[in-house]
């Protein structure tokens, strides 16, 4: 039977959740984030030992490698990346690792006119491609001639995975589309809904810039206010993976101008929800975000 492994690092206490260890006579695969996880588990053979490096809750911009990852890593026969620097310091690592063995970065297929590049140049696109649920389809469609030269492919579920996903993506452009276009305004606490704006017609602005790992101010803050306070936008998002605080401070200066906004409910964004969250896999986390975004701007 296949093992899904979840390794979390829990900053404030500096302790990581416990796994199992993995049979060495398996083929092993390492994902970075769960995402990237669901999928291969559902594309591979059963007798290949998924392990998932980033779990609930973790934020791949801020995640920062200890030696336990870096043993899967290191044990790893294949290793699956997002690619475009999501993984932040985790980057060099894994390309690093790529001169040795398999690694596949699965934003590598994608073309600039496919990427958001919030620069203008293609040094830092915006890596949170799994939100166009038809581009993230299109990227790992894309690594299953490599899979399955190295014979690890399962192509029946590989098939079946990849039309849920197309599946996903016809729900919510009509999910999306029930939304008035003038209360498609989505506001978050970091940019990682642009690729979602772009492929299902809403309006996204994020407090903080694409990564985490950039810092918001007063000004911004400020400017999202306004924002709210002149088109009377009625709810802004927080984000599983962020301090609430960001945001609760946005409402707060609304109200302070007289405005009303509410917190328009919880988003996951760099990673699923834990068990029993509604938001445990990628296809749940998109249901999820969806339902939450449509309730609160209906």
């Amino acid at each position: 039977m296949r093992r899904h492994i979840f390794f979390v690092i829990v900053f404030l206490s500096g302790i990581g959740c416990s796994q199992n260890e993995s049979s060495e006579d398996e083929f092993l695969v390492v994902s970075t984030t769960s995402m990237i996880g669901d999928a291969m588990e559902a594309m591979l053979d059963t007798s290949v030992s998924v392990v998932s490096l980033m779990g609930p809750g973790t934020d791949p911009h801020l995640f920062k490698p200890t030696k336990q990852s870096l043993d899967y890593l290191a044990d790893a026969d294949l290793i699956v990346a997002n690619g475009l620097h999501l993984e932040g310091r985790m980057q060099d690592i894994l390309e690093k690792m790529s001169k040795r063995k398999p690694v596949i970065f699965l934003g590598a297929v994608l073309s600039n006119d496919e990427l958001i590049l919030p620069d203008g140049t293609a040094d830092y696109p915006d890596p949170h491609i799994w939100f166009d649920v038809q581009l993230w389809q299109k990227v790992l469609e894309a690594s299953t001639d490599k899979l399955n030269e190295l014979g690890v492919l399962d192509s029946a579920g590989s098939e079946d995975y990849l039309l849920e996903l197309k599946e996903l993506h016809r729900q919510t452009q009509s999910e999306m589309a029930e939304i008035a276009l003038e209360n498609r305004v989505l506001l978050t606490a970091h940019d990682a809904f642009s690729y979602f704006g772009r492929a299902y017609e809403i309006r996204v602005i994020g407090l903080q810039g694409i990564s985490t790992a950039a810092e918001y101010g007063l000004k911004d803050v400020e400017q999202m206010v306004d924002l709210i306070t002149t088109e009377q936008i009625g709810a802004v998002f927080v984000e599983s993976s962020i301090s609430s605080r960001s945001m609760e401070a946005v409402v707060s200066g609304v109200r302070q101008k007289g405005g009303e906004v509410k917190l328009g409910g919880t988003l996951y964004s760099d990673a699923p929800g834990p068990e029993g969250s509604g938001a445990e896999t990628y296809q749940k986390m998109v249901r999820h975000n969806v339902e939450t975004i449509k309730a609160a701007l209906q």
